[in-house]
């Protein structure tokens, strides 16, 4: 592939995002307007996927599939619900240095490459982006800070420009698009094709807008009294409002037709988001946990304005860019995600995707086939046809009990193939119906 003709990559990633947050996804009008009109119109001119999911209903591990297009249940860091803050100093509860990841393959290959936004993938000194393939890095190391104090939730401040701490203040989402158009305008000056991974913390708690510089977070960073749906919808407004500038950035350099914009989440929604249809949110292996908005753009080869149902996860993102770039994975470490290029080129293509999960968490199992859902939560076995029932209320265990015996068969054989959750993997909650009624 020729220099000039090699793709570039922009790998935009909201935390904690519901399935029905944006306009293009069914989500209503905030009281200023459109909440993601940006984000609408990237969907209108490229494609549009209603059967996107991420590789976990929790951040951390939805991560360590990113990076590594792998499952991440392969990897003993993300077999924490998430990593947590204190997990600083472990030497194994992170992402490994001398594993291939996305940003590493693409960097031997001759992309420049940088992480603006969110890591969590475990500390320094034994991990960090630099170590895993990124040239540049900004943001914080951990799953959530202060939006303007940038402080964690055990207090530390955690906002870092490469290996070193930044003593830096202003709102976290407005300077991680800074900086992103800033290294788009940099880099995208030279000859090489780019990678970069844009994973902002909106609209992730603490639930401060642009306008809450002097609003108090009471409690805990999981600001369990605070917030509201006006509040959480202006934070997905301003990440909307960064990606259009990133998008500009991209055009002004000239790289916007031949650059695969993605845009998905980490997860599904939490105490404010909007999830309609589904059922369930952040931490729940119902739909409304791992099924996201999944947008792709791509003016040199994805025609606008389509949809598909084709079934995909996170790690396939990371597959596809591969692909894409004509860079081989790593021998040692084949993937797990699946490219999706005949999709992108046309929307009427699907194949088959049989997709798995597990939680340490309530004991939860997924193992999606065709229509089919098999489920299981706290020791209960369900089975759902996902085509005709989204929101999971049907049970049909009872009337297809060959097809859920065969379903929880192909799951045990699955798991079999993954390590066991070692018996120290940590779930860390940071809420419970001692703090507000469940879904």
């Amino acid at each position: 592939m020729a220099a000039n003709q090699r793709p570039n990559f922009v790998f935009i990633v909201a935390d904690d995002l519901g399935y029905a947050d944006l306009g293009c996804y069914g989500g209503r009008d905030a009281t200023f307007g459109p909440v993601s009109p940006v984000l609408d119109r990237m969907a209108a001119s490229g494609l549009r996927f209603t059967q996107g999911y991420a590789n976990s209903p929790v951040c951390s591990p939805t991560r360590f599939a990113l990076m590594t297009g792998r499952y991440q249940y392969r990897l003993r860091g993300a077999a924490e619900e998430p990593i947590n803050s204190r997990s600083r100093g472990s030497d194994t509860l992170g992402l490994p240095p001398d594993h291939p990841t996305l940003p590493s393959l693409l960097r031997g290959a001759g992309w420049r490459t940088a992480l603006m936004g969110k890591w969590h993938l475990g500390y320094p000194p034994h991990f960090g982006p630099l170590k895993s393939g990124y040239e540049e890095f900004f943001g914080p190391m951990s799953g959530g800070v202060d939006y303007f104090t940038h402080a964690d939730s055990s207090g530390r401040k955690d906002l870092w420009l490469g290996e070193q701490e930044l003593a830096q203040e202003g709102y976290l989402t407005d300077q991680i698009t800074r900086r992103a158009v800033d290294w788009i305008q940099h880099a995208g000056a030279g000859d090489a094709p780019l990678f970069l991974s844009l994973h902002y913390t909106a609209p992730h708690w603490p639930w401060q807008t642009r306008e809450d510089g002097d609003l108090k977070v009471e409690g805990t960073l999981f600001h369990l009294a605070g917030g509201n749906i006006h509040t959480y919808r202006r934070m997905i407004h301003h990440m909307d409002e960064g990606i259009g500038q990133v998008l500009e950035a991209l055009r002004q350099c000239g790289r916007l037709d031949n650059t695969l914009v993605v845009f998905t989440s980490d997860n599904g929604g939490e105490r404010f988001s909007d999830n309609w249809p589904l059922v369930g949110g952040k931490m729940d292996l119902t739909e409304g946990g791992i099924r996201v908005p999944w947008i792709a753009q791509w003016p040199a080869v994805v025609q606008p304005g389509g949809t598909t149902d084709q079934h995909c996860m996170t790690m396939d993102w990371s597959a596809t860019m591969l692909d894409a770039a004509g860079v081989r994975p790593d021998a040692a470490h084949p993937l797990d995600g699946v490219s999706l290029m005949q999709v992108l080129r046309d929307a009427s293509y699907t194949f088959p995707r049989t997709m798995a999960w597990r939680m340490n968490h309530r004991g939860q199992r997924v193992l999606r086939e065709g229509r089919w859902k098999y489920l299981r939560v706290d020791g209960h076995d369900y089975l759902f046809d996902i085509a005709s029932d989204e929101r999971e209320r049907a049970n049909r265990a009872a009337f297809e009990g060959d097809r859920l015996q065969r379903m929880a068969q192909a799951w045990e054989a699955w798991n079999a193939q993954m390590p066991p959750i070692p018996a120290d993997a940590g779930v860390s909650l940071g809420y419970s119906v001692k703090d507000m009624p469940q879904r």
